[in-house]
């Protein structure tokens, strides 16, 4: 079974960029069942399950290599971020239109 190591992207509701974990998730082959009664996705894979969470990539992968779990490292994109100051809104030599 597969592993996929990645950095999971923030939650919306956060502006801070502090430092972030490293996850190693297992990629299941099967889909799993459609539960009849209750509309849920049944899985006998207890692996598909598990989020292991680690503070480094290096830690991430020290880990599958020492487990023999065969990996996939998935690098994530970062944003570049303009800083700007809130008076850059009202400034008088503004490029564009400030309308609400």
């Amino acid at each position: 079974m597969l592993a996929k190591i990645y950095q999971p992207s923030p939650s919306a509701m956060t502006s801070g960029r502090a430092k972030r974990h490293w996850v190693l998730e297992f990629v299941s082959k099967s889909s799993g069942v459609i539960d009849p009664l209750t509309g849920t996705k049944r899985s006998t894979d207890v692996r598909s399950q598990l989020d292991l969470k680690f503070e480094t990539l290096e830690a991430a992968v020290a880990y599958a290599k020492a487990n023999n779990i065969p990996h996939q490292v998935v690098q994530s994109q970062t944003m570049k971020r303009i800083p700007r100051s809130y008076a850059d809104n009202f400034a008088f030599d503004r490029k564009l239109p400030w309308t609400h």
